[in-house]
Parts: C-alpha cells; structure tokens; sequence
C-alpha cells in the first residue's frame, strides 16, 4: 500500500482556523494553515495537520499521533507506525552556536494510546559508536545529563511556567524532575515511566513509555500542551533543542525555560480520574548507638506505615503519611566550616522533597531572579523560610514523624502548598511534640512574573515558651527573557525576640549571553528567627553588586567562551559599621571540548567581635582583618572518562595563611556499570597559634546491574574529628514504583582516646505501590 500526501489550498481549512483562533499561542495557531489529503488505494480522504509547523520565532507545533494498540518498547522501532508517519526533527542549537542547525540528524515521533504518551527518538550519529559518550546505567543521576542522551518537557496544563521533565540513553538510564514557574528543578520527582534503547546502523535509539496516570493534566477532546525536546552530543559539547532558546542558556538548563517551548496538538485525553496511589511499606532494623545513655547494641526493631497520594483536581494533589520512615535515605555529606556562621545541608527525605518548587520564597521562581547567592559560600545570606529539615530533626536526635499532610498543585492562576506535620517527642532530650505548619500562595501576574504570600507556624518554640511565626510576600518580575527583578519582606513573631525581627531583599539582574550583572540590597534583622527554615547569619545590612563580559571569540578555533566577572559584598551591622566585604575578580576560559579554567583574586574584610573557634583547638581573636588570596581551577569536560572540578587557593587567612585543595563532582568511569566519585576538602591553616589541617575526603562507588537495580557506598573521613563513616546502600526496583533497600550505616571515631565504634545499623526495607 502506497500513500500519497498533496497540500490543498488554505481555503479550505477554515474549520481548522476557527479550532485553534482563540488559543494562548501563535504557534498552535499556525498548526492549522494547512490540511493534507492522502489518496489511499484511489480514494481521497481528508488526514491530520502536517506533523510539525512552526512560526516566525521559530517554535514548533507538533501534531501526536494517535494508537490503536500500545507500543512495545524494544528499541527497534519495526512496528507500523514508524513507516506509516514521517517524523518530524530539524533541532537547532543552543551551544556551540546558538540558532545553526544540529551536527546530527533526529527523527522524533510523540504518539499516544489510552494509557500512556510515547515519544520516540532515532538519533543519527556519524561517529563511529566509540566515541559516543554512553557510560551510565543508574536512574535519576546527573552522570544520564553528561551522556549523549535525549530528553522531552512536557507543560501538562499549557500555562508556560510549569514542566515535566524526562530523559534517557541509549543503556536504558532514565532520569526526571519537575519545574515549577520556570525555577531551580525538584530532581526528586519519581514517577512511574519506562525507557528502552537500541542501536541501529548510523546511531542510536530511545522509546519512553510515560503512563497518563504518572502525570496530572486536563483530560477531553482537542487538548494542547507546551513541548520542549533536547538532544547532547557530548563529544562536541553540543546542545540542541526542539524549540530555540536564548543563548546565555547554554546546556542542559534550556529545558528548563519552559516559556520557550513549542505546542503539543492533537490529544484526545483519557479522564484523568482521581489518581489515587497507596504506598505501604515495612521495615526491620537492627542498631547499635554507644552514644546514648543507655548504650544500645544490637537492638531488633521493626515497623509498618504508609503513604498516601490522591488527585483532589486534575491539578492539585493530596499527600499523606503515616509513621514516616527515611532509613533508605543517603547520610549527609561533611563539609568544613572555616566561617563563623552555619552551614547549609540538603533535604534528602522523598516526602519532603516532592513538589518542594512550590514552597520556594524570595528566589524568583519565572523570572529567572536568584538573590541571596553568596559566591558559592554555605547556603546563601538570604534566610529561606521553609526548611524542611526543621521537621523531624532535633538537637541531633532523629524524631518520629507521626502523620503528615500536603497539598500542592494549581487553582486558577494561583499556585498553592500546604504542609501540616506533627512529630513525637523525647522526653529524655526535653523534645516536646510539635506541630509545624506551611502555606504557601503565589499568583501569576504578566507573562513570567508573579506575586506570593508564606507563613509558617512551629507550635513550640526552641526559643521559650509559646510558638514561633513567620509571614512574608514576595514577588518575581521577568521583564525581558534576560533581565529580571525581585523583592520580598518578612516578619518572625517569637516570644522571646522583640528587637529587628523584619527581612527584607531588592535585586535586579541582567543574564545575557555577552554582558551580565546584577545589585541587590538585602537585610536580615538581629532577632530574625524563622524556626522552620533556616538563618546563616543575622543583624546585618548586604549590598551587592556584579559585572559580567562573555564574548565568544571566532578566530581562536579551541575556544567557545571567556567571561571576565567582578564582584563585591559589603556587609553593615545593624548600627551602620561595616561587618565585612568581599571584592572578587575572575578570569574563566570554556574550551570547545567543554574544558574549562579559571582564576580568581579574592580580597576580604571581617571584623571580629567575638572570639570564634576555627578549629577544635584554635580560635581566632577579636580584631579587624583584610586578608587576600588567589584561586586557580580546572573542570574536566564530561566525555572524559575522569572529569570533575579540581581547585587549588593559597593566600592570607585572617592573621595567618591559607592553602587549600578542592576536588568536587569528580566522576571516574570504570565501565558502563562502575564508577567512582572521589571528593576532597583539604585545608592548611598556618596561624600564629600553630599549624593545623582542616580536610575531609570523601569517595562514593557506584554499581549498576540494571537500570533498576543498583549499589552504592559512600565512604568519608572527617580529619578534624577523626571520624570515619560509611553508608553501604542497595536498591532494587522490583516492580514500577516498588523498591526493595538494604542499607548499612556504620560511623567510628578514630582517635587514641575516642570511643572507636559510634553508631553502626542495618535496615531493610520494602515498599508497594498500588495504583487505582
């Protein structure tokens, strides 16, 4: 059978026109210019759209196809459909220019049956398969990001701001998160997909397999949805998307600007139904902690619980567990403190960390606007409201978490989140039970700003009696697709603090691709004290400010990019006296091989009040201190098969002198199953009081068997402490969403005097899904 395709004339698709007249975007407008006729054995009937149209900016509208009986994922791409439809491609790159099409050909097909969406990839490569860079097996790991891989977003409810994110290689290694208003992605986002590859003659392949019942979205007739598509050829640090995206969005990140995407056209969605999932799960531990009082030693404990999801709409959704378990959950990696301030440790427990995006405040969300960066250091100078792990984690002590609830999601064009948690206490340590609640509303206003409210609520308060408040708004402004601004206030309410209890911060930023630069005025009050989130200092004033030039240098073949950027904090105290100040200058040169050096100059002020310990034996004294120093460091492009930042900084400290030696997301590949992650923060402190080495090394190996079934451990010495602590983790996704985790935890202290063992455990446990 043989079928012909002829164009007809505009005319006669008025019908098409009047579909799609009124719709949000000029680019699904265009998507019904046209009709196709196709004479199928001598008879002419009328057939879909062209498979893919696009506008004057170059945006695509793409045109689903829709199945009569479900793919299967082999990799091979032998079934009809894929002689049936032509498929569509022509991406263009972000990187190594911006706008030039791809260096390799891609041939896409997005079909769909009442059960899942599948997209379909056939990535022509001229290389030979040597050098493509394919290495990683595990799931939801950046080392997927830094394969030659491909990638799809989908905007489930078409508002430009929100996205749903899913790539894969050629092993099988699948990996996805979610993005809300455009800002920084939950990676921790799980849902239950599949993803299959293949090679052929002249390159590779991907099939995903995306259930509707993972995703939220509005069902019926004729429904559109935004679509971003990405390929990378690693070995030419190539990016290239779908859709155009601004330049100074070089990578991977350009997915994440979802306002740039295309339009997805041609869904007739199964009802969405309510979605509802039940996760039970059980667990046996066996622990021993020869630091409390008692000592415990091989003490057997086992335990139930469950977690609930429910679609209260298509899209706001419920969650809600019971007796909360996080054995399975990572230890956190050490860091050295060579500041008097806290430091800054990532939420790893799931519950907290699906759909966090949405309880993001003061950080800009659409508009692209980050204020509080402190150059790298700690978490930020700028508070964060909501810390997650304020909740269940106490004066070192690990409490129960009772019954927890959340809802996030959309109403209208409002964004909402609400937590309400209620952990146990130990009577013993004089943890009380407490209640810790979070609302959380933000409204879309123009085309990528928006405007938004938070309080926060802990029910007793680690400051006295009674509880402790927050309230604050805030608001994003994306004024042009490179230049944002953004504000917001806050105000905590604690019994006992009745001094400056206001935060508040202003900033506009410019992120184009050739210049950039950005100011902010920041201040945090002295008894500012939002106990469910987290202060790395306060009772001060921040101005700050920053220049950027980044050509692109044509007539140097080995070079994409050099950027020259200069910087400076200025900090007051609450009386107007200047606290301390940091001038950077940098340096950075990008390599076409995705290289990159860099070197920086560094000069401080601190003004020392208190005498503050740097070390367990040293402190450093009450003065004023300029001290000035220099860095040097390199980044190893990702196709290689040792990559990684190493860093090297020497100079002044204080009253003495520092050198110290970084290595970070260092990644060996050993084969398509093996790797290994070494990590080093080594520090010399030459101060008059002495000589003294702060450092702490870290190596974590990875195994995959499968794409479901991996191994790790993560192994760190703290040289200070002289602990040595191990984390031994297996994970097996026996069924979609069901995981079976053995993990083993073991902590010593290695000094002549210390303890030697400290704490060691071994848990297993096991999950369900069930979906309905």
């Amino acid at each position: 059978m043989r079928t012909v395709v002829k164009h007809v004339p505009s005319a006669f698709v008025a019908a098409g026109i009047l579909l799609t007249a009124f719709q949000p975007s000029s680019v699904a407008a265009q998507a019904s210019d046209e009709l196709r006729t196709a004479v199928i054995d001598g008879s002419r009937a009328p057939v879909l759209p062209a498979s893919i149209t696009r506008d004057d900016r170059d945006r695509a509208t793409v045109r689903a196809i829709k199945l009569n009986a479900p793919l299967v994922l082999d990799g091979k791409l032998d079934e009809a459909v894929y002689q049936d439809y032509q498929p569509f491609g022509d991406f263009v790159q972000v990187v190594p220019v911006a706008g030039n099409p791809s260096s390799e050909r891609t041939d896409v097909w997005i079909t769909y049956d009442e059960n899942n969406i599948y997209l379909t990839c056939r990535c022509w490569d001229s290389s030979p398969p040597d050098e493509w860079v394919i290495n990683e097996y595990r799931r939801d790991t950046d080392g997927i990001r830094n394969n030659d891989h491909f990638g799809v977003m989908f905007d489930t409810f078409y508002d430009r701001r929100n996205g749903l994110v899913f790539y894969a290689n050629t092993l099988g290694a699948r990996a996805d998160y979610a993005v809300v208003d455009e800002g920084s992605p939950n990676k921790d986002w799980n849902p239950v997909w599949d993803a299959v590859g293949g090679q052929f003659e002249g390159g590779w392949v991907i099939e995903m397999a995306i259930p509707f019942k993972s995703l939220r979205y509005r069902s019926g007739a004729d429904q559109m949805w935004g679509l971003q598509l990405r390929r990378s050829v690693i070995r030419n640090n190539e990016w290239t998307y779908l859709n155009p995206v601004p330049a100074f969005l070089s990578g991977p990140q350009g997915m994440n600007r979802i306002s740039s995407g295309g339009t997805l056209v041609g869904l007739d969605l199964p009802a969405a139904g309510s979605n509802l999932e039940l996760k039970p799960y059980a667990i046996g531990n066996l622990r021993t902690n020869r630091l409390t009082d008692p000592v415990v030693n091989n003490d057997v404990t086992g335990d139930v619980g469950v977690d609930l999801k429910y679609g209260i709409t298509a899209n706001l959704t419920a969650d809600l567990t019971f007796n909360t378990d996080f054995a399975q959950v990572e230890i956190d990696e050490q860091q050295v403190n060579l500041t008097r301030f806290n430091l800054f440790f990532p939420e790893k427990r799931e519950f907290f960390l699906e759909g966090r995006g949405v309880f993001d405040f003061g950080t800009g969300g659409s508009g692209g606007f980050r204020p509080g960066r402190s150059f790298g250091r700690g978490g930020g100078d700028r508070p964060t409201l909501f810390y997650s792990r304020r909740i269940g984690l106490d004066r070192g002590e690990v409490l129960p978490i009772d019954l927890g609830g959340r809802v996030t999601g959309k109403v209208g064009p409002f964004n909402v989140g609400l937590v309400n948690i209620q952990t146990g206490g130990i009577e013993p340590a004089g943890i009380e039970s407490t209640n810790f609640s979070v609302v959380r509303l933000k409204r879309d206003i123009l085309g990528r700003s928006s405007i938004g409210a938070m309080f926060t609520n802990r029910s007793v308060s680690v400051r006295g009696d009674g509880s402790n408040r927050v309230f604050g708004v805030d608001g994003s402004f994306g004024i042009t697709q490179d230049l944002q601004a953004g504000a917001y206030w806050a105000r905590t309410e604690t019994p006992s603090l009745t001094g400056g209890n206001e935060s508040y911060q202003m900033a506009l930023s410019h992120t184009g691709d050739l210049y950039g630069g950005s100011v902010s005025h920041l201040k945090v009050g002295e008894d500012f004290n939002p106990e469910v989130g987290f202060v790395r200092r306060t009772d001060f004033v921040k101005n700050t400010g920053s220049l950027r030039f980044s050509p692109r240098p044509s007539g140097i073949e080995a070079i994409r990019k050099v950027t020259w950027e200069a910087g400076v904090e200025h900090f007051d105290d609450g009386v107007g006296l200047m606290q301390s100040r940091r001038q950077t200058a940098r340096f950075d040169v990008e390599m076409e091989n995705a290289d990159r050096w860099s070197i920086e100059g560094i000069r401080e002020f601190e003004r020392i009040d208190d005498l503050f310990p740097i070390s367990r034996d040293q402190n450093i004294p009450v003065g004023r201190y300029t001290f000035t120093s220099q860095r040097v460091s390199y980044t190893g492009g990702p196709q290689r098969w040792m990559s990684g930042n190493i860093s090297y900084q020497w100079g002044d400290f204080y009253h003495g002198s520092l050198r110290s030696l970084s290595i970070s997301r260092g990644r060996a590949v050993i084969s398509n199953h093996l790797s290994l992650e070494p990590g080093v923060s080594y520090n010399l402190l030459d101060l008059p009081e002495g000589e003294e080495t702060q450092a702490v090394f870290r190596l974590r190996s990875d195994y995959a068997f499968t794409p479901r079934m991996f191994a790790s451990a993560l192994f760190q010495y703290n040289e200070a402490d002289r602990i040595l602590s191990s984390n031994v983790r297996f994970r097996w996704e026996y069924a979609p969403g069901s995981e079976l985790f053995v993990v083993w935890t073991d902590e010593r202290d290695r000094r002549p005097q210390g303890t030697g063992l400290r704490t060691q455990g071994l848990a297993i446990k096991i999950t369900r899904l069930l979906q309905y």
